[in-house]
């Protein structure tokens, strides 16, 4: 423009200055604003507002509150865009009184916007202080500003880090009637209602699987999921049937969702339809499956049927799975049958328990000390002999090593001696070298290789 000999105005500064400040380039927005004082024009209230929001971005706090401080000398004071981007920076430093100064006068004024209320809620909520976070969510509410997903997110977080799961699944509702698309906030904010409102981790752990790999109605089932768990049950059937009544095959998640949100809505018959179906499908059941319909059995009091999971747990038809057990102990307890639950209860610790010790067993197993023995000569690169051989081969060379008093040799199973019991008079023992140890394992190996 220089070049064609036209001069910029306030209006072009302004514009320059305003696309540097939205993409936070406070130099060049300063260079600019310099530029234009010294061609003579002066800054209007629109200019320093946006020099205010290109500080606020990059969290200059005295540069920001000079030219706040500056504006509230022109006509009107402050605008609403001005204010927010106080209000923002306040917040991202943690300045809870400023930023509630700014946010009353607004309120006072009649201009606080959703942007205004968002960032107050996040401010309070990032600061621990949830009352104050879920009063200003809830007079959002009714001044009826939650008009998009950012507002909707912002409180649905709001109630959940609160505790207050059914106000989810109510804006959760309100989102979806008013076809204001989820967004993946929307979906971190429900999976954090699936793990407050009980729903195992196995469970959790699948439908974000799903959800990550875009697989079809994982959306929906996670929605429906949410419904279920906080208690709206009409809305978790009407939102299951969207899916359970597509006409395309479904994967087992979908119908691990239809048999929670049947049989949390207490319809256990059709919840064990699904499980029906699903196999009819060829779909085998999975550990989230048979946690789900153990809880099925339990609501009805169907005793058998918890009896049968467990039974195949406990034989290994099932993985051993810490969640399972649990559900099998409260759908006893909730059968009326607290004896069967403590014992499953008992079994659970004795099980884990001792998987603990065996793990630390083999890791002091793993130091290679007893007898000094090289236990090298044991191991196989491809193929590695289990411990019980091991344990044999060693019993083998002891016996293998005893001496009658008679000078006749032999193993110490033909002397009468078993294992563990004390070694007659008439028998000297006489412990192995390193070479015996070592010769006699090769041997071993050799064999059994063979």
């Amino acid at each position: 423009m220089l070049g064609a000999g036209v001069k910029p105005n306030e209006v072009v500064y302004g514009s320059l200055i305003n696309g540097f400040a939205e993409s936070g380039e406070v130099e060049e927005a300063l260079r600019y604003f310099s530029i234009m004082k010294k061609s003579g024009l002066s800054a209007n209230q629109i200019i320093l507002t946006s020099l205010i929001k290109a500080y606020s971005k990059v969290g200059s706090l005295e540069g920001a509150k000079q030219l706040y401080e500056k504006i509230k000398d022109f006509e009107g004071g402050p605008d609403l865009v001005a204010s927010n981007s106080m209000i923002n920076l306040y917040a991202d430093l943690g300045m809870v009184s400023e930023a509630r100064l700014v946010f009353d006068n607004l309120r006072e004024k009649g201009w606080a916007d959703g942007v205004t209320f968002a960032t107050m809620i996040y401010l309070y909520k990032n600061m621990g202080m949830l009352d104050e976070a879920i009063d200003v969510a809830e007079e959002m509410k009714q001044s009826g500003l939650l008009r998009d997903c950012v507002s909707f997110n912002k409180v649905m977080a709001c109630y959940a880090t609160n505790g207050q799961l059914v106000e989810c699944g109510r804006l959760l509702h309100e989102m979806v009637t008013r076809k204001i698309l989820p967004s993946g906030g929307t979906f971190k904010v429900l999976f954090t209602v699936l793990k407050k409102g009980g729903i195992p981790n196995d469970a959790v752990k699948q439908l974000d699987s799903c959800y990550q790999e875009g697989k079809p109605f994982a959306r929906q089932a996670i929605i429906t999921c949410v419904y279920s768990v906080v208690g709206l049950h009409a809305l978790a059937l009407e939102s299951c049937e969207i899916f359970t009544k597509a006409e395309v095959g479904l994967d087992s998640f979908a119908y691990n969702v239809a048999i929670y949100a049947y049989g949390a809505s207490g319809e256990i018959n059709k919840a064990l339809n699904f499980f029906m179906k699903m196999q009819d499908e060829g779909l085998e059941p999975d550990i989230v499956t048979f946690i789900i319909l153990v809880g099925c059995y339990g609501k009805a009091g169907i005793v058998e049927g918890v009896k049968r999971i467990y039974s195949q747990l406990k034989y290994g038809d099932i993985e051993p799975n810490e969640s399972l057990f649990k559900a099998i102990i409260d759908a006893y307890r909730s059968a009326n049958r607290h004896d069967l639950a403590e014992l499953v209860n008992q079994e659970m610790r004795f099980a884990f328990d001792t998987q603990q010790y065996s793990d630390s067993e083999i890791e002091d197993e793993s130091d290679e000390t007893n007898l000094g023995v090289n236990l090298n000569w044991f191991h196989n690169p491809a193929a590695a002999l289990p411990i019980s051989h091991l344990f044999c081969a060693l019993s083998s060379i002891v016996h293998n090593t005893l001496d009658r008093s008679d000078g006749h040799k032999g193993r110490g199973y033909q002397c009468g001696v078993l294992p563990g019991e004390p070694v007659p008079s008439n028998i000297t023992t006489r412990l192995p070298s390193l070479e015996d140890l070592d010769a006699y394992a090769s041997e071993q190996w050799n064999t059994w290789r063979c």
